[in-house]
């Protein structure tokens, strides 16, 4: 039983508008939080109706504009926690991409790609940490950090090769951090597959986006295409009480993707 498990807790959700960031910033609030953190790069308006999802849960919400690949954004987006004196589960889910599918095709992607990708799904997740440090140690029971890491990063397709770099950089990074911050502070990654969100149809015109959500559950052994909420309840999982023994894990949330078979195209 979940209930209310989060009963109380300050969590705060990166790239949090959209998507899976609005799935796991609703749950929490769903199971209890007293204040959900949502950080936004860009788009106000998603990050406002993400807002009000969260406070239809009873919650309180509070926004925080910022890029996470700039360190003094990422101390902004942990202050917003300072009323409650502590950060019981800080979500690293601000990631971007170039999508360059063809994998072959190294002339696609160069290396300001790399640097672009890595200073948010890495270096921003490092310095949300830094910045959170303190106020996840100042939790009651051993402050969470959740990676979204993605299933690119572990067997090497998805959208472009930076970004499945960057997510096995991620993943990496995970153990160290655990390792390091243990015993107040736990820190574990979600590697999500194929998830339908607004994401996809930034790069694809919408028939394309309906044959890669067919593919993706034609190519999982669970023959579904996962949708945010899916995820989140994994990655809500990994910061709550019931994981408290669980450290420098990385949970494969992709209906079973990365167990073979058919291949996942984007093209």
């Amino acid at each position: 039983m979940t209930g209310r498990d989060f009963d109380g807790f300050t969590v705060v959700v990166t790239g949090a508008s959209t998507g899976l960031g609005r799935a796991i910033a609703v749950e929490t609030a769903r199971r209890g939080a007293g204040l959900v953190v949502v950080n936004f790069a860009n788009n106000a308006e998603d990050a406002e109706a993400t807002a009000r999802l969260i406070e239809a849960e009873g919650s309180r919400a509070v926004l925080v504009q910022g890029d996470v690949a700039q360190d003094a954004d990422c101390r902004r987006i942990a202050q917003a926690a300072d009323s409650t004196g502590r950060i019981d589960a800080l979500f690293n889910n601000a990631g971007v991409t170039k999508f360059a599918p063809n994998h072959a095709d190294l002339d696609a992607v160069d290396a300001e790609d790399f640097l672009r990708l890595y200073s948010v799904n890495v270096v921003g997740a490092f310095q949300m940490v830094r910045a959170a440090r303190s106020l996840l140690e100042a939790a009651p029971q051993p402050g969470a950090v959740v990676n979204t890491s993605s299933i690119a990063g572990v067997v090497g397709n998805g959208s472009s090769v930076p970004y499945a770099a960057s997510k096995g950089a991620m993943t990496t990074m995970t153990l160290s951090l655990a390792r390091a911050l243990a015993p107040r502070i736990r820190v574990n990654a979600i590697c999500p597959g194929f998830i339908d969100t607004p994401w996809f149809g930034k790069a694809m015109d919408a028939d394309r986006v309906d044959r890669l959500r067919s593919g993706a559950a034609a190519a999982t052994p669970l023959k579904v295409a996962s949708t945010a909420e899916d995820v989140a309840g994994a990655a809500v999982f990994l910061a709550a009480p019931a994981s408290r023994h669980v450290t420098g894990e990385t949970l494969l949330v992709d209906a079973g993707l990365h167990l073979g078979g058919a291949s996942l195209s984007m093209r």
